[in-house]
């Protein structure tokens, strides 16, 4: 556990702050107005005579209890959200493995028989009930399933129909579709890989080609884009790299590249994650940005092992946990993007893995825990490729592995996709 002097270490001084030269902007008065705030919450929390040992506190039963409500019953304003229920079941489902909230076995299979309702009879999962399968919400009920982690929740995934789906919404290049006649970005690539690799369905057929068309994805600043040719980004940055690793292609990646532009995406006052470059801190970065360098680390352990630090990931993991802990948690419980803005459960689950992951150095050789205020506040591992629980993602390992991977559907090209990826 951290002590009290470290805590709320990383904010030196004003030098720390946004510096326009003089030449205001829109983008640096918005900088300006969210590092007041993050300020005033750290100078708040400091001085309240409640917190007499100044460590930070995760409100766990208050984030458990908004969670919780939430799986039962949503505000109408969710009806924009009709399009995305598996995303939700998944981002509740997630927070309260990350937070140890078990499901009781009622709540799993009631889940469980929802998104098979999701699921199509051609593959794929919809993002409800009766509509068109998406590979967004493809990722989302997998994940979920693999996180409730029964026996009803694995053989609800019908394997041999996703893998057909992934062959309709797959490109002659080795891209994807994130649904039959929609757009091609790079979270179409990391949602096909993997799905396929959590439930043994994957081939080699199936991603031919897909590593290359990734890496066309890396910018000149080292991050990666949504499609070629555009502006790197942190969600997207994620995806390219898990992909490749995923598909066991993370040679082609430029790495020193990427990891000189992820580390500089940490802010110096807030100690949050922004997305891209000129943007303003953001919680739920805290994973996709976060997430690289657990990834990054075994990469460039294989390359290099005796330069890299054996102890910490490389970035500031006591700051990230400070803001999260301070200026990201909302009194209705769940968490949030930044001070001043609505709980909600995408920043809840994204904000709560990324501090897992600033709480967990874990190599094959190590596992070192930096859990800054109470010794509470640890949250339990998350596998970084996918997301969910370490412990969850080795048993549906064991599991799926154990299964056949089904035959590839008459005229996918398999035998022609041989050694390109």
């Amino acid at each position: 556990m951290a002590d009290d002097a470290l805590w709320c270490s990383h904010v030196h001084s004003g030098e720390e702050r946004v510096n326009d030269g003089g030449v205001a902007t829109v983008s640096s008065a918005e900088q300006a107005k969210v590092e007041k705030n993050v300020g005033a919450m750290l100078s708040c929390f400091l001085n309240i005579g409640e917190h007499d040992s100044k460590e930070p506190l995760l409100e766990r039963e208050r984030h458990i209890a908004y969670l919780r409500r939430g799986l039962k019953h949503l505000p109408e304003g969710f009806v924009s959200l009709d399009a995305s229920r598996p995303w939700l079941v998944y981002w509740a489902v997630h927070a309260l493995e990350v937070l140890e909230a078990r499901l009781t076995e009622a709540e799993a299979s009631a889940i469980v028989d929802f998104l098979k309702h999701c699921q199509n009879p051609k593959g794929g999962f919809g993002g409800g009930p009766g509509q068109y399968s998406h590979l967004a919400p493809t990722y989302a009920a997998v994940n979920a399933l693999v996180i409730i982690g029964t026996k009803e929740a694995y053989d609800a995934i019908n394997r041999e129909t996703l893998q057909d789906y992934l062959w309709t919404v797959r490109t002659e290049e080795g891209s994807f579709v994130m649904h039959e006649g929609g757009e091609v970005d790079i979270r179409g690539v990391y949602c096909a890989v993997s799905v396929a690799r959590l439930t043994n369905i994957s081939t080699q057929g199936l991603f031919a080609g897909t590593p290359h068309w990734i890496m066309r994805c890396q910018s000149y600043e080292g991050g990666f884009s949504g499609a070629p040719g555009m502006e790197a980004h942190g969600g997207y940055t994620f995806c390219g790299l898990a992909a490749l690793t995923l598909l066991h292609a993370h040679h082609l990646c430029d790495t020193p590249a990427l990891l000189r532009w992820a580390v500089n995406r940490q802010m110096r006052f807030e100690g949050g994650f922004q997305g891209r470059t000129n943007k303003l801190v953001d919680g739920c970065y805290s994973f996709w940005q976060g997430g690289l360098f657990p990834i990054m680390h075994t990469l460039l352990a294989q390359e290099d092992a005796q330069n890299l630090s054996g102890e910490h990931w490389m970035f500031n993991q006591e700051a990230l946990q400070e803001y999260l802990l301070v200026c990201c948690q909302h009194s209705r419980g769940g968490l949030i993007d930044k001070p001043g803005k609505g709980p909600d459960f995408y920043h809840t689950c994204y904000t709560l893995s990324g501090m897992s992951v600033a709480q967990h150095f874990i190599t094959t050789a190590i596992h070192k825990k930096c859990i800054v205020g109470h010794a509470s506040n640890e949250l339990i591992p998350v596998h970084a490729l996918y997301n969910v629980g370490v412990e969850a993602a080795v048993m549906a390992s064991q599991y799926f592995n154990n299964l056949p991977v089904p035959p590839s559907r008459p005229g996918s090209c398999e035998e022609e996709g041989k050694g390109q990826s």
